[in-house]
């Protein structure tokens, strides 16, 4: 044998070897989860920002938990906090802008999502460090829509800003709804324990009212209480803060009149950059029973 077959067959040992050791890591390596916590920037579709332009983001930020059942699927729990927050005043539309509204509302949600990713994911192995991954599942969260007049802040659920106080057929809304969260994103894994992912997380919802707007004006004599003697008080804040078109001219809020669009639900999307630490597992290789005969 020359020295240019024993390389060779020394090459073809080592490969083997190497083939052999990564396989019986592959076979053996358990993903078991991963827990992450991630940051990043909210924004707001809705009645106020009819044409989903993302000019306003606000911060956002979150936790996470994925059980996880093989390298591809599992189940993920998170729970996200957004700030979001509109005015008409971004608005293009003349319209909008002489309506003159605005909100702010702090959102909590939990939810409960399949989860899949799209290449096998061992963490710290090369060829196998990075994939895509998607998300959808269903989620609750709360809301808490307010605005401000004259520098202070009001709750504007309690108000009825649209005449749900004084009119049967327009019922108050709730300060919680339910939520369809469709997430995508990367991930990537900076050794067997850490990741670092980005994503973005658009929330079908299913209530119109995150920002206080849906239905029609209640007009100004909504929010005017008539004493037995005739005499007759504002209601305020509420009067002020169900039309504020008079900050821009002439009020337009008669009653009736389209205030927003309830055909259609606000929607919120969350963008997020974070790191996550794996939870992972080796299962033992199987020793073989040898038959005392064959020693």
């Amino acid at each position: 044998m020359n020295l240019r077959q024993l390389f060779l067959v020394i090459f073809l040992l080592s490969a083997g070897f190497t083939y052999g050791q990564y396989t019986t890591l592959y076979d053996s390596y358990k993903n078991e989860g991963e827990f992450g916590i991630a940051i990043g920037g909210a924004h707001y579709f809705g009645d106020l920002n009819t044409r989903a332009a993302l000019n306003r983001p606000k911060f956002s930020g979150g936790i996470y938990f994925i059980k996880q059942f093989n390298n591809y699927i599992g189940v993920r729990v998170s729970g996200d906090y957004a700030f979001l927050a509109y005015s008409d005043v971004y608005s293009k539309n003349e319209t909008q802008k002489r309506r003159n509204l605005s909100f702010n509302s702090n959102i909590w949600e939990l939810s409960l999502s399949g989860y899949f990713n799209f290449f096998r994911y061992i963490p710290g192995v090369s060829g196998y460090k990075f994939t895509p991954y998607l998300s959808l599942g269903v989620g609750v969260f709360s809301y808490d829509p307010y605005a401000y007049l004259q520098g202070t802040k009001y709750y504007l659920r309690p108000l009825g800003t649209e005449g749900q106080n004084v009119d049967s057929s327009k019922k108050q809304y709730g300060d919680m709804a339910i939520c369809i969260p469709f997430t995508f994103g990367f991930k990537y894994s900076i050794n067997q324990n850490m990741n670092v992912f980005a994503e973005v997380g658009y929330r079908f919802t299913t209530t119109d009212y995150i920002d206080d707007v849906s239905t029609t004006y209640a007009g100004p004599d909504a929010f005017v209480l008539t004493h037995a003697d005739g005499t007759q008080e504002v209601q305020y804040p509420a009067y002020y803060l169900q039309d504020r078109s008079y900050e821009t001219g002439a009020p337009i809020g008669i009653k009736g009149r389209q205030r927003g669009n309830s055909s259609q639900k606000d929607a919120y999307v969350l963008f997020h950059l974070g790191v996550s630490f794996n939870i992972s597992s080796y299962k033992c290789p199987t020793a073989k029973a040898v038959n005392p005969s064959q020693l």
